[in-house]
């Protein structure tokens, strides 16, 4: 399942063929074409890791391709040019274009794969720096030893050796996509695509296209299934997935394959499901919002993680992770939280779950002075006069800051309330608060509201 799969154009039928043999030796997945036309109906077939070029063809020349490859999205993954009459121009115009490397003719077989390794690295780095930015947070095991922490730990890694469709409940920030991830990294695909889809910021009319990609004037978008091919697709709040998407979903995954949008030709998936929710997905099946097929295939084993209210003995390990990462990660000042800040903490509610206890680290490090937090100084940041969001996840305005950062933070809140009041609907929020819909993601993009983890 941890294979890559390359594709080899090239016009001589030896070259093409050895380096298929060669290739396979090392274990990833080959598919051959002869030309450019070859080529484009390969990459209509299936999303490639590889890509390796010649630039001279029949048809079509490995520059032009490269090109429009690149229109739009940018390429689909890395591409290596070969050429037996390459020039520094050629090589440096390919590689303008975005071409991982440039190989000359004869084949050095040592150098093709030290390139092609390389190249797969590159990007398999490349993606988990784009995941790490946008969380900020590296994948890791869930922090705590209490009982119930351990047992779900225990219970991640056994579900993680079968290859099951997985659903995990459990409230808005107790730490469902940090178990999503954690599974993954256990599983046999670990070293395959983790995608994450936030089914809320979908507007309905695009989730096929999200999901299962396009096929336009000739042009290829891929969606996140095939983005996630051999990998682990989740599917964060499940629930609020339209009916039409779950329907064409459901039928992708039983028989394995799918149609692009415009598409004709079905297209071949390998993919494990990861769903997320913090609503009864029983209740949505008896009402109705939700298919109970789809329910079943989800709920083969379910997950549940447990709000921090339930098991406060690891808040002291909660708080020494968090202060290790905001210190190592963004430079902030080390801060040790003292004895009766942290038996404080234990018994604080925390209705904002894990996310609560992050944010109230990071302004503690920020706002606070000397190398010890005080109970004091945590009921202060905890009760301080203050406009809260509403959602339980511990972001404030403060009116001890100049009007422009307080009205920035007034909107931030104000928008997190009211994502949190209509649990993450985008079109019943735009309505309710007077914004056109686009101009309303526009906005929450802005403040870096991230619109899956305020429902």
């Amino acid at each position: 399942m941890s294979a890559s799969h390359i594709l080899v154009v090239d016009d001589e039928p030896d070259i093409r063929n050895l380096v298929k043999e060669i290739l396979e030796d090392e274990g990833h997945e080959v598919v051959v074409a002869e030309n450019g036309a070859s080529a484009r109906q390969a990459l209509r077939d299936r999303r490639p890791d590889l890509v390796l070029l010649d630039i001279w063809m029949p048809d079509v020349d490995g520059i032009t391709l490269l090109k429009e490859w690149g229109e739009d999205e940018g390429l689909p993954c890395p591409i290596i040019m070969m050429s037996g009459h390459g020039t520094v121009e050629t090589a440096v115009e390919a590689t303008r274009l975005g071409a991982y490397d440039f190989l000359e003719k004869p084949l050095s077989l040592a150098k093709l794969l030290l390139t092609v390794e390389r190249a797969l690295e590159a990007e398999q780095l490349k993606q988990e720096n784009v995941g790490l930015r946008r969380h900020s947070m590296p994948v890791h095991e869930p922090t705590g030893k209490s009982p119930m922490m351990q047992r779900l730990k225990e219970q991640v890694k056994r579900i993680a050796q079968h290859d099951t469709w997985v659903l995990i409940t459990g409230e808005p920030g107790s730490g469902r996509e940090t178990l999503a991830r954690y599974l993954h990294m256990q599983s046999v695909r670990r070293d395959r695509p983790f995608v994450d889809v936030a089914v809320t910021s979908i507007a309905s009319e695009n989730s096929a296209r999200e999901l299962f990609g396009s096929e336009e004037g000739g042009r290829i978008h891929y969606g996140r299934l095939e983005q996630a091919a051999g990998g682990t697709l989740f599917l964060d709040e499940v629930a609020d997935m339209d009916l039409e998407a779950q329907s064409q979903l459901l039928g992708a995954l039983d028989t394995g394959a799918f149609l692009r949008v415009g598409g004709t030709d079905p297209v071949s998936i390998d993919v494990r499901i990861i769903a997320a929710t913090h609503k009864n997905l029983e209740e949505s099946v008896q009402s109705g919002d939700f298919r109970e097929d789809l329910f079943y295939h989800l709920n083969v084993v379910p997950l549940r993680v447990p709000p921090l209210r339930e098991h406060p003995e690891d808040v002291p390990d909660l708080l020494n992770f968090y202060v290790d990462h905001f210190v190592a990660h963004e430079k902030l000042p080390y801060r040790r939280f003292n004895v009766g800040a942290q038996n404080f903490l234990r018994n604080h509610p925390w209705y904002g779950n894990v996310r609560e206890l992050k944010n109230l680290v990071q302004r503690l490090l920020i706002l606070g002075a000397g190398d010890e937090v005080s109970q004091d100084e945590v009921e202060a940041a905890l009760g301080a006069p203050e406009l809260r969001s509403g959602d339980g996840g511990g972001d404030v305005v403060s009116f001890d800051l100049p009007l422009r950062q307080a009205r920035e933070q007034f909107e931030k809140a104000y928008l997190e309330y009211q994502l949190h009041k209509h649990e993450g609907n985008i079109s019943r929020m735009a309505k309710d608060v007077g914004m056109e819909r686009t101009h309303l993601y526009r906005k929450l993009r802005s403040l870096e509201i991230e619109i899956k983890d305020r429902r």
